[in-house]
């Protein structure tokens, strides 16, 4: 696998020699100094380029970074099912090659880059030619904190989690397996990792960042709060499910009230009660039962 060194190397050299590459920048992980360092970082890269057509029309160009086991080609795709692209602006290659490594990287014009290169606190200068990258501070990852929850925020992911459980309940009692599934995981999940986040901000003065998807959490939470975070995800088996939706509400309930303390909110104890009760409820109804109650 090629180094990191080797990698920047052969990325600055191919713009170095092609005239119609100006600048170059990178953002993403590998510019941030939190974020730990392994062998899946991608090189997120960008080229300000005199114009697009030309790369674009070539399409064995990127063969020039490597031997490459797959590419994917965004902005084509998005054409493809009607979504109206502009690619005389930018255009994005996302590069897998055999030897591991892997490129993100965006061309696009100048006025494409004045719009946007200011706006990432993750962005890292590498080439400039013409002098034509705005002048930034050192990277950070400050834009990606955890930011306080405030009382509406706080009161609607209490309610929506509550709220729509139901929904999850509903589903396997009607032997719905993707619906169940799904309203649990795209629906109260981001609920629940929302309310560990918040929890995690109090925890840290609010100066970390709980990274894409949670991927960070198991760093900051205690072991016995990943167990049972480990718990909320079950297989296809509904005993399984519904033990996964009775540590789920354990969990967000500790939490929130730990966080409903710390802003001096009001938790809703009464949804939470009401709600927990209606579950363990249709937990042991029967399958042809006439009523819920």
């Amino acid at each position: 696998m090629r180094t990191e060194k080797e990698m920047l190397d052969l990325i600055l050299g191919v713009a170095q020699k092609d005239e119609r590459i100006r600048a170059v920048y990178m953002n993403g992980s590998r510019t941030n100094p939190n974020a730990p360092k392994d062998i899946f970082q991608d090189y997120d890269i960008v080229y300000v380029v005199t114009e697009t057509s030309s790369f674009i029309k070539d399409e064995t160009w990127v063969n020039v970074f490597g031997d490459l086991l797959m590419i994917q080609e965004p902005d084509k795709n998005d054409q493809s099912i009607g979504i109206e692209m502009d690619f005389t602006r930018s255009y994005g290659y996302l590069m897998l090659f055999t030897d591991g490594n892997r490129i993100d990287l965006h061309i696009e014009t100048k006025e494409s880059m004045i719009e946007g290169y200011v706006s990432d606190k993750l962005t890292v200068p590498l080439l400039d030619k013409d002098n034509c990258l705005p002048i930034i501070p050192a990277p950070t990852d400050i834009d990606y904190h955890v930011k306080e929850p405030t009382e509406q925020l706080y009161l609607g992911c209490c309610n929506n989690f509550w709220w729509c459980l139901q929904n999850v309940a509903k589903g396997i009692w009607r032997d719905e397996l993707p619906y169940a599934k799904q309203m649990f995981e795209h629906v109260i999940r981001p609920h629940l990792d929302e309310m560990i986040s918040w929890w995690v901000g109090t925890k840290n003065d609010f100066q970390v960042s709980t990274g894409k998807m949670g991927k960070y959490m198991k760093k900051y939470l205690p072991e016995s709060y990943w167990e049972m975070y480990m718990e909320t995800y079950s297989d296809s088996n509904y005993e399984n499910m519904w033990n996964s939706i009775f540590t789920s509400c354990e969990l967000f309930r500790v939490l929130a009230k730990d966080v409903a303390e710390y802003f001096r909110y009001s938790y809703n104890a009464k949804d939470d009660a009401n709600m927990t009760n209606y579950f363990k409820r249709v937990r042991e109804l029967p399958i042809d039962a006439k009523g819920i109650y």
